[in-house]
């Protein structure tokens, strides 16, 4: 099934889902619908049965992710893209050689509040800034460019916060972990929708 065949399914018995909830599901290892050669996500019966399960969790439970991934595997085994991620803490002069940046470049970026060290170490998000500036440095843009960038990020930030602090002050069992779910749902919305304004932008600047 394509991914519109599994919302019909669903929406009936759940009518707040939607393809983003899906997609999103899919990027927290819930569930792990296969790829045709062309990259278009095929499911099964066995796919919508997860996702049905999880639904009812939330809706009839408020349970947070972890707590419903823990149970799905024991009603379905575990997914294989549930593994334990080993977590990123390099040094300075390991940042320095995995991203292939200079000393000064790296202090740039600090300087400039693109990236910082935790207890003197560094993440898997610094690393990542890190390696995407490098390649920008490429073609002439470097951390002084990247302002607004920062920017709007911050500002996507903050309408992050808005929304799930009502959620935060509830004080509430399971709040922290709800409130992160949401959190990461509307990362991945804004990351589209950002992705999907920058195209439109390019094609202007090209006259498309």
């Amino acid at each position: 099934m394509s991914i519109g065949e599994v919302l019909a399914l669903l929406q009936g018995e759940f009518p707040d889902v939607t393809i983003s909830k899906i997609r999103f599901l899919e990027g927290e290892g819930l569930i792990e619908p296969e790829r045709s050669p062309s990259g278009y996500r095929k499911f099964t019966h066995l796919h919508v049965e997860q996702l049905r399960f999880i639904l009812t969790e939330q809706r009839d439970h408020y349970l947070p992710l972890r707590v419903i991934k823990d149970r799905m595997v024991e009603s379905f085994g575990r997914p294989r893209a549930v593994q334990e991620k080993q977590e990123v803490r390099l040094s300075r002069a390991e940042l320095l050689e995995a991203a292939g940046l200079d000393d000064e470049t790296l202090t740039e970026l600090e300087d400039y509040g693109l990236l910082a060290a935790k207890a003197r170490r560094y993440d898997e998000d610094a690393l990542k800034i890190a390696r995407s500036v490098g390649a920008l440095a490429r073609f002439g843009l470097h951390a002084r460019h990247l302002r607004a960038v920062k920017a709007a990020a911050e500002r996507e930030s903050g309408l992050i916060e808005q929304t799930v602090a009502p959620i935060l002050k509830r004080r509430a069992p399971g709040a922290i972990g709800e409130a992160d779910e949401v959190a990461r749902e509307l990362s991945n919305l804004l990351l589209d929708l950002h992705a999907a304004l920058l195209r439109t932008g390019v094609r202007d600047v090209l006259g498309r």
